[in-house]
Parts: C-alpha cells; structure tokens; sequence
C-alpha cells in the first residue's frame, strides 16, 4: 500500500507541476537539478515530492489545515515559508521527512497557546514511536567555533558566518513529536536542531516529544531561546555544542524511565567541540530556570537494561538504549553556566569531564558558573568522567584513555557544586515540595507554598543580569498559577486525533 501510495503522489507532482508552473532552478548547482517551485504544495495537502532534495525558493504560506510533509523539503536562501496558527504538519516515516531552514532562509511558524503548530507521526494513534520522521531543522549565519560545517543528521545544508544578528524566522508554539530518524549511525536528526541560529530569530513555547535523538540541539549560534518542554525525548535533553552562546530560561525536562540511549542519556550535555580544543567562540551558552526531572524513583526504576528496554515506545530501527547518566554533563572545554534551576533524580547530578579539554579550569576560573542550583533524589552528587557512576576524584588519564581515579577523595564535580553560590542538595523529592499539573507526566515539579524553590532566585551574576526574566524562584514555574503550558503542550500525543 505505502507504494502505491507514493506512485500516486509521484502523479500528483506531476500533475500539479503542470498546473502551478514548478520550475528548474539552473542557478544553483547544489540543487542537483531538482525541481523548485515557487509554491510548496504540489497537489492538495502533500508538501515535498518524497525526494531528499526538493529545494523550496519562493514566498508561500500554508494555509492552516493538516498536510503530508514526504521527503526533505529545503527552505533556500531567500524564500519564506510562512505556516499558520492551528495547521498540523505530519511527517512521512518511509521518506524520513525533515523540513530543513537554509542560511537565509525563514520559517515563520507562529502559532498561539489556542492553536498551536504541530509537527508529529503520520502513524495512527496508538502506533507512533519515536523516529517515525526526520526533524525540524534551522540553520542561519551566526558564528560557531568551527567555521561553515555540514548540519547533523544527514541534510547537506551547510551553516555558520559572522552575524550573530541573523534572522531564520520565527519558532513560536510549536510542537514537535516522534521525530529524530536516524539517518545513520551517529547522524540522528533531532527533534529540533539549530545550526548558528542568530539572535535575530524568535523562539519560545516549544515542546519537543518522543525524539529519537536529542531534543533540542543547538551547533553554535547565538539565538535566545525561553519556554522549552523536552518529554521523553531518547538521548540528551538540550544538548549545547560549538560556541553556542545563546540566553535560555524557563525550560522543563521530563524522561521516560524505560528510555534512554546506549551513549549514556543526560538532561544537559555540553561539549565547546568534539575534540575539546580551545576554539573561540566558546561554547559558553547561559540557562535560568530549569526544571529536570529524570527517572529515580519512578515505576520501579533501576539503571540497567532489564528494565530500560523503551517499552511501547522501542523503534526498532537500530537506536541503541543505554543508561541514564547526569542531570547536568559539562564537558570538552565547555564554558555554559546555569542558574536558578533544579535537577531531581538522576544517577548521577554533574559531570564536570576534563577526558578532553579542561572544563574543570573554565569551572575554577570562574567562566563556567553553576549558581542557585538545586538538586534532589540524585544517587551520587558528582562523578568526574563519562560513564563513571561514581564520586571519587579523577586525577587524569592513563595510556588507554582510562580514568585514574582516587577513591579517597570526593569528585571535583561534586565539591565544586557544593562550593558554589547558593547551590543545595535535598535527599528527595519530596524535600521539594512539589505538585504535578499533568497525571501524564508522573512525576511532580510545580512548587507549593512553603518550596525551598520559592523566594531563593538570584539574577546578581553578570552573566543573568540582563536578557533574563528576574522571577524570585528557583526551576521553571512559580507554581500552580504560573502554568505557561496551559493550552499549547500535549503530553499525551500517542493518543491524540491529528
């Protein structure tokens, strides 16, 4: 059925090329000779041709609907897609679709709290996994620390400049679900991706679902981000690499007990590079008012495969499941800094790595901060290396790359948590006292009256005291009336009539 399906779409193109004038674009070696139209739908609610090269290069907008995204459609330099407030966009899992936002290129996805966008499984309800199409990504002209580089996850888009200023448009009420196709091993798109995004782009109220990679990944870039939900997503939370410099408040992060992946998941991961050189700009991105809630304590939860095996949710289209690691992992030269935030848990709370690189000096000099932070429920406070479930100090590393370890020491991680400004660490969650606004998401994290998480928030730091909101509390929400996702986040998307 699915081919005959795609031979009747292949006769629609042709069809609806005939009719709207698709044209070739000669100008443009890079498009392979692909057809390039000025209107994005071919033939009633189809958009892409189900090749991975349909290149988009005029001005359109989507009239709110639902439509049937099939293939990788690109943005180019130039053209503008605009999508309407309420239009529900469905990726086709045979042709890994992916909308892709080219350097120069724009995405206007406005939608509001009532009628949000949303991108997710062209499956039926009760058979969407995770993988089951592409991604969502955008790339623009910032600066990153590697120079122009292909974006992750196959497409040939190439990202990165000297504009930190640069504009992709606008991501506002968006939500993206089941995405993350492993193209190939070790090129997972993610759910949304950013490649030198500028601060010229808008981007707020995102929720990111059953990814099969990460759930927001940002490759350099400076644009500023706030009101982030990453739920069950498969690897890392919000991954930070390759200069990133952007400012991002008010985020929440819930796992899936029975999901994590074979590289070991975390709620941050933060490298400056691959290799951890000292490469400018710095990875030096800052986050307030993070909300991280990982698996311990829930559903009988233990940290091994007889009970991490992704249950309903497991792809089976070769992505590897693993442990869960750190609510926070700094690592590779990073520079980012957190504030105001709160972790509950995790096997392990941070990992500040010095394997390449030496994060654990950008931590001692000051230039990577972790202030205000709180943590609860953790197994150990700190562990200094990768896959290292334990908090004793590294001393460094031995031929082989192996950590040598002094088991008669805390970890450095751990003491400089403890020595931070106004970090603490609670034994539970309960400590916390906290609510939960959703029997979807199982585990609590709004605070009630009387939260060590209310009154305790600091903006003082240099590096918060401008470009944030400055709220008095600790994590993402003041509490049961201050629920920013009322309307437009859905934590139950399996079940949900698209």
């Amino acid at each position: 059925m699915k081919k005959l399906r795609l031979t009747s779409l292949v006769l629609s193109v042709l069809i609806a090329c005939s009719l709207i004038g698709c044209k070739d674009d000669d100008t443009t070696p890079t498009d392979k000779g692909i057809t390039a139209g000025d209107n994005v739908l071919f033939a009633d609610t189809v958009i892409g041709n189900g090749e991975q090269q349909y290149v988009f290069t005029g001005n359109q907008t989507l009239p709110a609907g639902t439509y049937h995204l099939v293939g990788w459609v690109y943005i180019r330099d130039g053209a503008t897609l605009t999508i309407e407030e309420g239009t529900v966009i469905k990726g086709d899992k045979e042709t890994k679709a992916a909308l892709i936002v080219e350097p120069g290129g724009k995405l206007i996805a406005k939608g509001t709290a009532q009628k949000p966008i949303v991108f997710t499984s062209e499956k039926p309800k009760g058979q969407r996994k995770p993988g089951d199409w592409g991604g969502l990504i955008i790339c623009g002209r910032a600066k990153n620390n590697q120079g122009t580089q292909q974006i992750e996850g196959g497409p040939r888009t190439i990202h990165g400049g000297s504009n930190d200023a640069d504009n992709s448009g606008v991501l506002s009420y968006v939500r993206v679900e089941f995405a993350g196709y492993p193209f190939e091993k070790d090129k997972e798109i993610n759910g949304i991706t950013f490649g030198s995004v500028g601060s010229g782009t808008t981007v707020d109220h995102l929720q990111v679902s059953y990814s099969n990679d990460d759930s927001f990944e940002w490759f350099g870039g400076s644009v500023n981000c706030k009101y982030l939900v990453a739920y069950h997503g498969w690897d890392d939370e919000f991954d930070t690499d390759n200069g990133f410099s952007g400012k991002v408040q008010f985020c929440l992060s819930v796992r899936d007990p029975r999901i994590a992946d074979v590289s070991q998941s975390n709620g941050f991961e933060s490298d400056n590079c691959a290799d951890g050189a000292s490469v400018e700009p710095y990875t030096t991105a800052t986050f307030s008012n993070v909300t991280f809630i990982g698996p311990r304590g829930r559903d009988g939860f233990t940290n091994d495969d007889s009970y991490i095996n992704g249950g309903e949710y497991n792809p089976g289209n070769g992505s590897g499941l693993g442990k869960f690691q750190a609510a926070m992992q700094i690592r590779r030269n990073s520079r980012l800094s957190c504030f105001n935030s709160v972790a509950v848990g995790y096997p392990i709370g941070l990992i500040l790595d010095n394997e390449k690189g030496n994060t654990q000096k950008a931590a001692t000099d000051g230039v990577l901060k972790l202030q205000h932070i709180y943590f609860a429920g953790m197994e150990i406070l700190g562990s200094d290396a990768n896959k290292l479930y334990q908090d004793a100090l590294v001393t460094g590393y031995d031929a082989n790359g192996k950590p040598i370890i002094d088991d008669t020491q805390a970890s450095f991680s751990s003491t400089f948590f403890a020595t931070q400004t106004g970090n603490r660490s609670f034994t539970t969650a309960d400590d916390l006292n906290l609510t939960g606004a959703s029997s979807k998401v199982g585990v609590n994290y709004l605070p009630q009256a009387g939260s060590p998480l209310l009154g305790t928030a600091s903006f003082t730091d240099s590096k918060v005291s401008t470009g944030f909101d400055r709220v008095t509390y600790i994590g993402a929400f003041s509490g049961e009336s201050d629920n920013w996702m009322s309307g437009w986040t859905n934590f139950d998307p399996q079940n949900t009539d698209y």
